[in-house]
Order: structure tokens, then C-alpha cells, then sequence
């Protein structure tokens, strides 16, 4: 999946992704590629990301909305 995170003010993180896991405001979920469509709200939490690598990065947010199809996907964070 091609992801962006962004902040109002900055890219945190533009690259490929196999697995997030973020903090949705009804709860905690995750997205895989070819997920569903999908547009969210996320609150308070830790987003993790894993590359296609394996490696994991973390991202400490304060609410945020998600928006994906067709494996890009954009973050928007605070």
C-alpha cells in the first residue's frame, strides 16, 4: 500500500506499507492490502505502520482522519 501521514505543518511519512494498526474512534483496527474503501475518523493513540520490510515505525498522534481505496491511503494527523 502507498501510505502518507501528514501534519498540518509537515510529511511524516510517505512510503510503502503491508500492515497499519491504528486507533480508530470506536477502537483499535487494522488495514491490509486491498482493504475496503474506507473514510475514519482516529483518535488518541499510537498508529503503527510495518514496511513490506518487516520493519515497524510508530506514530504517537492526537486524532486524526484516515481515507483509503485501491491501496492509497492518506493520513492526516494532529
Amino acid at each position: 500500500m502507498k501510505v502518507k501521514i501528514t501534519k498540518p505543518d509537515s510529511t511524516v511519512f510517505e512510503g510503502e506499507a503491508r500492515q497499519l494498526h491504528l486507533p480508530g474512534v470506536g477502537g483499535r483496527f487494522e488495514m491490509l492490502e486491498n482493504h475496503a474503501p474506507i473514510i475514519s475518523a482516529l483518535t488518541q493513540g499510537t498508529l503503527r505502520l510495518v514496511t513490506p520490510e518487516g520493519e515497524e515505525k510508530t506514530f504517537d498522534i492526537r486524532g486524526g482522519v484516515i481515507k483509503g481505496q485501491q491501496n492509497d491511503i492518506l493520513i492526516l494527523v494532529q
